[in-house]
């Protein structure tokens, strides 16, 4: 089962197994993890599910798509070149151990 390291804004970290498919964001808010508000359900249509994706993980990530692009310009936390939205980050057996970054607020 792939697993995504998710590191708080105070550096601790959390590892959360997922199932192949299901968004990071899922998979956060399924685990409780606090950080992911994740107010419109996944929907790509509000943009607190923000992260920052580990460099070295960046290039095995689909393209950001128009939508994604146009939101993250509307961040809490100042969008940064590797900023994404977690509802947009499908897992895949090639993405186990992907590292996210949580910025220090959603709101």
């Amino acid at each position: 089962m792939p697993a995504i390291i998710f590191i708080l804004p105070d550096g601790k970290s959390d590892r959360v197994e997922t199932g192949e498919g299901e968004s990071a964001m899922q998979a956060a808010t399924r685990h409780g993890l606090d950080g992911i508000l994740a107010e419109c359900g996944g929907n790509a249509m509000c943009a607190t599910c923000h992260v920052l994706v580990d460099e070295g993980w960046l290039a095995r990530l689909p393209a950001i798509g128009a939508d994604e692009d146009a939101l993250l310009d509307g961040t809490a936390t100042e969008r940064q070149p590797n900023s994404r939205l977690s509802c947009q980050i499908h897992v895949t057996p090639a993405l186990d151990g992907l590292v996210l970054r949580l910025p220090e607020r959603q709101i």
